[in-house]
């Protein structure tokens, strides 16, 4: 193909209607591109005012939502310990109890048992048993129902 046949297929592209055309012979391979000027139209649109009603909406109680701790929390709270520690597996709202309207896993002097449940980590809407690594007594309760816990966070003392 030679510079004057070029030529000829530009005109003829320039002068249709085609937005783009390639051509393949041999190892040679022509693209030719036209950048049509495209319009856009705006149409107004006429919006008739309606009349105005009060709605009432009720929102469902939603727990408070309290914020992650910052470093400086968690340093305040990580104060010396006498016992063992029971920490969060994961990070999600710890639950103290098994519904709202029953008695917590376990309070400040309750006796635990390793394997028992000492709380509900929800993540994801999946509800997650927290279990006693150890024997003893609960000496401390660090988190409370309902709060937002970090993986690794400190929820029950246990000597």
């Amino acid at each position: 193909m030679d510079i004057n046949e070029i030529m000829q297929l530009i005109d003829k592209v320039s002068d249709s209607k085609l937005s783009e055309f390639t051509l393949e012979e041999g190892n040679i391979k022509l693209t030719l591109k036209a950048d049509r000027d495209k319009k856009v139209v705006y149409q107004e649109e006429k919006v008739e005012k309606q009349e105005e009603q009060e709605v009432v909406v009720k929102k469902p109680s939603m727990p408070p939502v309290q914020p992650p701790m910052t470093a400086q929390e968690v340093s305040e709270k990580a104060k010396p310990v006498n016992g063992k520690v029971v920490k969060s597996p994961l990070v999600g709202t710890f639950y103290s109890a098994p519904a709202e309207d029953k008695p917590p896993f376990v309070s400040v002097g309750d006796t635990v048992k390793k394997g028992q449940v000492i709380g509900i980590v929800e993540a994801m809407k999946l509800m997650n048993e927290v279990e006693s690594e150890f024997d003893g007594t609960v000496l401390e309760v660090l988190v409370s129902n309902e709060q937002m816990v970090e993986y690794g966070q400190p929820l029950v003392v246990i000597g």
